[in-house]
């Protein structure tokens, strides 16, 4: 199990970015939140297996239909157990 912190810039806000991320990581069984921030950009906190996690950097690089990203931003850190779901912040 693994735990990453995304920021994806670009434009992502307005677009269905989080929905979208809700719904896919719902479907991968990743745990964690996504939230607007004030720069425009989305951040997010995941956790999961590390071929769930991998493959949902991959979608986060494209996002919703409506999106257009231009860079996403992945640091790994301590895996914490800390979620129960992923939510929308």
């Amino acid at each position: 199990m693994k735990r990453l912190r995304i920021k994806v810039i670009g434009d992502v806000q307005g677009v269905f970015y989080r929905f979208s991320a809700k719904i896919v990581a719902d479907n991968s069984g990743i745990t964690g939140w996504a939230q607007n921030e004030p720069d425009e950009s989305v951040s997010m906190v995941i956790e999961g297996e590390a071929e769930a996690l991998q493959s949902f950097v991959k979608w986060a690089k494209k996002g919703s239909p409506m999106a257009e990203v231009d860079k996403v931003l992945v640091v790994e850190e301590d895996y914490k157990d800390e979620f129960k779901d992923f939510e929308v912040r």
